[in-house]
């Protein structure tokens, strides 16, 4: 028989949240804790936990399927790149499938931001998506055909930790990654890259949404730092552009709610990317929090028995 449900986990750095989906894509049932953060035996034991809630309230067992921070190396089968740093170099796939007793399926938490979107979200029906996470930390995610595109290496999309495309002066060497390198894009268009850079620039200890919300009430110094936040932003979208040619550019994470950043990048790109015309779109999520959890669920098709 059929699953009548996937559930979908979303693994983060500060909560764990768990949905039941229906073949339709409908949540039907959700749940959140915190992440115990530090601890990698606790994290097994709370998604096992969230798991057994969800199948309690759905009344039966269920595909699961997790986002992540960082990858599965498909090399070691070990955790990678994850800035939730006590997962590096443990078997979590391994030892969730002991733990849950059936197979599951893994993805990077962009990756399914990406499959959600481009399933039945914003960019419903377009060929070559690319997915971008703009929060505590940049990540990025290719789908192709409704796919997602994983690579040799388990890192497509991984725009974050390229170098700032055409820096500035003051932009070099730029500031210390927890990668090992300077100058990443996650360090400039992170929630907490925004943040600095207005410090640097000698104004107030004020998140990345405060900023965006002094700057839309006419506030200069505010007004400055995104306009430069939207230039870097532009510029770094404009060499994904120049390298894959998406259809449809999804944002999501904290910073994808700041409604000047769809009008404003596609006309600053255009300056940097190799074409006479532009007509790929850039778009908020529909799913908006929700699409890293949904995504998870979708790692498991609808059309493909679990």
């Amino acid at each position: 028989m059929a699953a009548r449900f996937r559930i979908g986990i979303d693994l983060g750095g500060t909560k764990i949240e768990a949905v039941a989906v229906d073949r339709l894509g409908t949540i039907r049932g959700r749940r959140r804790i915190a992440t115990p953060t530090g601890n990698y035996r606790a994290t097994i034991e709370a998604i096992t936990a969230l798991v057994r809630m969800i199948e309690l309230e759905i009344g039966e067992a269920a595909p699961i399927g997790i986002g992540m921070p960082g990858t599965i190396s498909p090399i070691t089968g070990l955790v990678k790149n994850a800035n939730s740093t006590w997962l590096i170099g443990r078997p979590l796939q391994r030892d969730l499938e002991t733990a849950l007793g059936r197979p599951t399926r893994l993805a990077n938490d962009a990756n399914c931001f990406v499959l959600s979107e481009a399933t039945d979200g914003a960019a419903v029906g377009a060929e070559a998506v690319f997915g971008v996470i703009l929060g505590t930390g940049v990540g990025g995610a290719i789908a192709l055909g409704g796919r997602i595109l994983l690579g040799a290496n388990a890192i497509a999309g991984e725009w974050g930790h390229n170098p700032l495309p055409w820096p500035a002066p003051g932009e070099i060497p730029g500031p210390a990654c927890y990668c090992g390198r300077s100058g990443c894009v996650e360090t400039f268009l992170s929630g907490p890259g925004l943040a600095a850079d207005h410090r640097r620039h000698g104004g107030r200890d004020l998140s990345a949404v405060e900023i965006a919300a002094s700057a839309a009430r006419g506030n200069a110094e505010c007004g400055a730092t995104l306009g430069r936040y939207m230039d870097r932003l532009a510029r770094g979208l404009a060499s994904v552009i120049n390298l894959i040619d998406p259809d449809a550019i999804v944002l999501g994470g904290g910073l994808s709610g700041i409604s000047a950043l769809y009008e404003r990048v596609p006309l600053l790109w255009r300056q940097y990317i190799f074409s006479d015309e532009v007509v790929t779109r850039l778009l908020p999520p529909v799913h908006g929090d929700s699409s890293g959890v949904r995504g998870a669920a979708w790692l498991w098709p609808p059309e493909e028995e679990a």
